[in-house]
């Protein structure tokens, strides 16, 4: 589905990719990880169209987006929830998942929002609320939900556990994994490299910005050096 070949990215003339290569199949669910600064996020923003590569090429589904504005991308099946969440804080629960079904139909929205609701009960009972007076955990629904309104075939998350307390994070995973199974394709930025691993298919491990290592998530998981570096073992 997504093919990545010797892509390099810079922020002016500071590079922070350096010829990364990766794949991700339809229906696969895919981890990045490594160190911050690493330039996960970076690549990430790169394949959503927010950052130009200056080398390399990206394919989705056959067709290059090098080049292409982050609307054509997002219309072609692709939706990051970026780090943070970047929520239109007062805008209504509701507003923001509007803002997010920009490419649907006028005709498709409010089926696509009873869709999302049953994912996120809250978000039906809170969908008058203004976003910025959620918390932390609703917050991050909210995110998701916006990505999926635009129907994604490649759902991109940034660090969505980032600043949630262990619960919500697990509750936050399985409803990853069960969108995976439902059949959207997966590819996961986390901090939490240990859960990562014990969920995803397969992983990419990026550092200082190149490709390093990748591999099934279980012989990962089961790699001295990665025990060593990203869980304290």
């Amino acid at each position: 589905m997504l093919g990545i070949k010797n892509l390099d990215v810079k922020y002016g003339d500071v590079q922070v990719l350096w010829d990364v290569s990766l794949r991700v199949d339809e229906n696969e669910f895919v981890a990045i990880i490594g160190a911050n600064g690493a330039g996960k996020s970076t690549l990430l923003k790169t394949i959503a169209g927010l950052i130009g590569p200056s080398d390399g090429e990206i394919l989705f589904l056959g067709e290059k987006l090098n080049g292409l504005p982050p609307h054509r991308i997002v219309r072609r099946g692709v939706s990051l929830i970026p780090e943070r969440r970047e929520l239109f804080g007062n805008l209504t629960v509701y507003e923001n998942l509007l803002m997010g079904g920009y490419t649907v139909s006028k005709n498709e929205i409010e089926d696509r929002a009873e869709w999302i609701y049953n994912y996120f009960p809250i978000l039906r009972e809170r969908r008058n609320q203004l976003a910025r007076t959620l918390s932390g955990g609703e917050q991050q629904m909210l995110a998701i939900a916006r990505g999926l309104m635009s129907k994604p075939k490649l759902l991109m998350l940034d660090e969505p556990s980032l600043g949630l307390a262990p619960k919500i994070s697990s509750e936050l995973f399985r409803l990853i994994e069960k969108l995976n199974s439902e059949g959207i394709t997966i590819l996961l930025v986390e901090q939490n490299v240990k859960k990562t691993l014990k969920i995803a298919t397969r992983a990419y491990v990026l550092e200082n910005g190149r490709m390093i290592m990748e591999g099934e998530s279980e012989d990962l998981l089961r790699n001295e050096n990665i025990r060593k570096a990203y869980l304290g073992i």
